[in-house]
């Protein structure tokens, strides 16, 4: 489990780094898969630009963080027929019972749509502040590198949980709050 835990957070950490052009010659919309998710689970991360929640912004930038449904199988022993008792109470025939086994969806799969930094794709000096900002915020402790690593993936989570966001991807929201993207008070109103 710890090993598969490293490598869910090096995927989180090279997830934007290893955006892609959705077609050949668009070199404005990615998509980038990081699968499994950051979070536990078999999930997965998608960040692309254009695609998001219907009414979304041709020209931004989402994360989209899936959690599958979780399951759990129920083995029961159900009687089939009651066990048969004689005139002086001695048991005659034992009761019958079958197994039954049934699933049930003990939480339903959850699709969670955030707007993050395009800002991100490729910069380092934006991951470099990025690093720096959470690190005043006591959540990362490594040198502001301009590289997204576990560290930073991790720092990112941390700073985000509280929040209600449990992704390693950097929220639009979180990165206006660090001071690293514009904020703009006719969003911040609507």
């Amino acid at each position: 489990m710890h090993r598969s835990l490293i490598l869910v957070a090096l995927a989180g950490a090279l997830g934007l780094a290893a955006c892609q052009p959705t077609a050949p010659g668009d070199e404005d919309s990615f998509t980038s898969v990081i699968t499994p998710s950051t979070n536990s689970g078999s999930g997965g991360v998608q960040v692309s630009r254009g695609v998001g929640p219907p009414g979304a912004d041709p020209q931004s930038c989402y994360g989209r963080e899936i959690q599958p449904a979780v399951i759990e199988t129920v083995t029961e022993q159900i009687m089939a027929e009651p066990e048969q008792l004689d005139r002086d109470g001695n048991v005659r025939r034992p009761a019958v019972f079958v197994t039954a086994t049934e699933q049930r969806i003990v939480e339903d799969r959850t699709e969670t749509w955030f707007e993050t930094p395009c800002a991100m794709e490729g910069n380092a000096e934006y991951i470099a502040n990025l690093q720096r900002a959470l690190a005043v915020r006591g959540h990362y402790t490594g040198a502001a590198s301009g590289v997204m690593n576990r560290a930073t993936v991790a720092a990112i989570r941390a700073y985000q949980q509280p929040q209600g966001l449990d992704s390693g991807v950097l929220s639009l929201a979180a990165a206006r709050q660090l001071g690293l993207s514009v904020w703009d008070p006719e969003l911040a109103r609507n």
